[in-house]
């Protein structure tokens, strides 16, 4: 029983059958690796071929803008290196306030966090308790043929007449005073404390008792209350009304003054520092997009908060302070222009400036129309208006940009462009970044591609300068919305060759339409400086234009839109209409529109 051997294991099928197996095994491994040898074969070809071609329509491109004298490297935005005397960023505490992603900077400083917009009305603002209504009138109802007691009431109004709505409107603005709205957007700056007001005592005479609300349409609030100020008309008693108006955030001058006089040191070093000529960051410029930029918000708040220190003197009847703060506003735009060479490195950098100018004219507007300004200001604020061209700077900031994102794409890697043009959920997982077909695009798109993709933002780029024609001090709307059109076109449809140009190219005719309009406000306001010049001393103003010549403006601007005079009229009330024929190009007669694209616009009412 021991010695019984052992039965062998089943066979698992005949050797003929094992070597079949294992040759047509073989044979489809053999067949799997050809095949995939000859697909990296097409791969290589393809990728060899896309990046020759890339690369060769590239270098014609540059030779064709080379041949037309346009600049094709970004070497020559380069600012060259400067003393550090002659610095403005070198001056203490500038770059620290003003450039991002400076060393020791941070988001918000210090500077921006005391000045932001609220900040006043904050909880280490002594002045918050005041109170949110403020009473300027008592109502009291009472028929036609009840006459007025003369101890208890101030006026007498009929109810439903003309003459009352009239009288309404003049109360509101007598207990407001001269107001402004902060540059800022938030406070409502009144000349005089609000609740220093005393209630009027008026006697409404109606047969009928009106309602709170037939009261209310006495008072028209939209000319007499700037702002979001509202007026509030509620029963008090019997036949009795309380008007009340409530202030976003109203304040006076002299208080907001008080209040920001703690910045006086920092103002005076940001005065100081301006004086000196050139504002060039350190930093390796080769790459454009790790160029440090200025800090955008803390040049807006400062400069909204110079406007309004400026706005509160005017207010207050003092027009040397008030041009002593409106003179810094312009030159903050040093610290955006990159000076030596005057070319922002950025489009936001332009934009910036663009809209500190139409803060700068908006604030000569609110002295002009509280007839603060003198002679010595109006004067000074046409001299630096002198200066204020913004169409050569934007248009050196579209150049600038052209080139950057050329020089970027060039210089940066595959994986490096993923993560600078990253297109999806910063905080996405691998495989949310794999789904995302434009992410996974960039990894694996030839070199060639991104050499075509220079050459579309390179051309869109100049399609968006061509509405700006600098020599001839123009602006083409019709241009610029014809070339968008284009671009449009271009990049509607998905094209490996446009692909980082959709990301890359900004809305042009918005950014031209704001540059046209600030400096027709700009120009206008230069013009109204003029004229308020020569009313001082005629007490009139000119029939036309060309009257302010040569004492007051030899060569009155021209309109940006057309190239022709800005239109020009007196009126019967004895004041002017000033305007330019806007982005319509055609002339409304001095009736602005509800958009910008629309009607004329009108110094005063932009």
């Amino acid at each position: 029983m021991n010695n019984i051997p052992t039965p062998p294991p089943p066979s698992s099928g005949s050797p003929l059958k094992e070597a079949a197996l294992e040759s047509f095994g073989w044979r489809l491994t053999r067949r799997i690796l050809l095949a995939l040898a000859a697909l990296a074969t097409l791969l290589a070809i393809f990728y060899t071929e896309e990046n020759w071609r890339g690369k060769r329509a590239w270098q014609n491109y540059r030779h064709g803008l080379q041949a037309q004298g346009i600049v094709v490297d970004w070497a020559a935005s380069i600012p060259p290196p400067v003393p550090d005397d002659q610095n403005i960023l070198k001056a203490p505490k500038i770059s620290e306030w003003f450039v991002k992603n400076a060393p020791g900077m941070q988001s918000p400083n210090e500077l921006s966090r005391h000045l932001g917009a609220g900040v006043f009305h904050g909880s280490s603002n002594p002045n918050n308790n005041r109170p949110t209504f403020v009473r300027i009138a008592e109502l009291t109802v009472a028929p036609e043929a009840k006459m007025p007691d003369a101890g208890t009431t101030n006026i007498v109004w009929r109810a439903g007449t003309p003459e009352a709505r009239h009288e309404g409107e003049k109360l509101v603005q007598d207990a407001v005073g001269p107001t402004l709205l902060g540059a800022q957007g938030i406070l409502l700056l009144a000349a005089r404390p609000l609740e220093e007001f005393k209630p009027v005592r008026v006697l409404v005479q109606a047969d009928q008792p009106p309602s709170a609300e037939q009261l209310r349409d006495l008072f028209p609030t939209n000319t007499a209350l700037p702002g979001s100020t509202r007026l509030r008309v509620e029963p008090s008693g019997t036949n009795s009304f309380g008007v009340w108006l409530s202030p976003p955030a109203a304040v006076a001058a002299a208080d907001y003054l008080d209040w920001d006089e703690q910045c006086a040191t920092d103002f005076e070093l940001i005065r100081e520092a301006l004086k000196r000529p050139y504002a060039r960051m350190v930093s390796d410029y080769q790459q454009p997009f790790a160029i440090p930029i200025p800090n955008f918000v803390t040049v807006r708040i400062v400069a909204q908060t110079l406007a309004q220190r400026a706005q509160c003197y005017l207010l207050l009847g003092q027009p040397e302070a008030a041009w002593r703060e409106l003179a810094l506003v312009p030159e903050l735009c040093k610290l955006l222009e990159a000076r030596p060479t005057g070319k922002p490195m950025t489009l936001v950098s332009a934009m910036i400036h663009v809209a500190v100018t139409g803060l700068y004219a908006q604030i000569v507007a609110d002295g002009l129309r509280l007839g603060a300004w003198r002679e010595p200001q109006l004067a000074a604020i046409e001299e630096q208006l002198k200066d204020t061209d913004l169409l050569p700077y934007v248009s050196a900031a579209f150049d600038c940009e052209r080139l950057g994102v050329c020089r970027t794409l060039e210089i940066t890697s595959e994986r490096e462009l993923g993560n600078l043009f990253y297109f999806g959920t910063r905080n996405a997982t691998l495989w949310q970044r794999i789904k995302e077909v434009p992410n996974v695009l960039v990894s694996v798109m030839p070199r060639g591609w991104i050499y075509q993709n220079m050459i579309s933002c390179s051309a869109l780029d100049l399609a968006a300068m061509d509405a700006i024609d600098v020599s001839n001090r123009l602006v083409m709307p019709v241009r610029a919305e014809n070339s968008f059109r284009g671009v449009q076109t271009a990049l509607g449809r998905f094209s490996p060759y446009t692909f980082f140009a959709r990301y890359a190219v900004p809305n042009f005719v918005k950014a031209t339409q704001t540059l046209a309009r600030n400096q027709t406000m700009a120009n206008e306001a230069r013009i109204a400086c003029a004229l308020e010049r020569y009313h001082l001393a005629h007490g009139e103003y000119p029939e036309n234009l060309p009257a302010l010549a040569p004492q007051y403006l030899e060569h009155p601007p021209r309109d940006l839109m057309n190239g022709e005079p800005l239109k020009y009229r007196k009126t019967p009330e004895g004041s002017f209409v000033l305007y330019s024929v806007g982005w319509n190009q055609t002339d409304d007669g001095g009736a602005p529109g509800k958009t910008v694209e629309e009607g004329d616009w009108v110094w005063g009412k932009l």
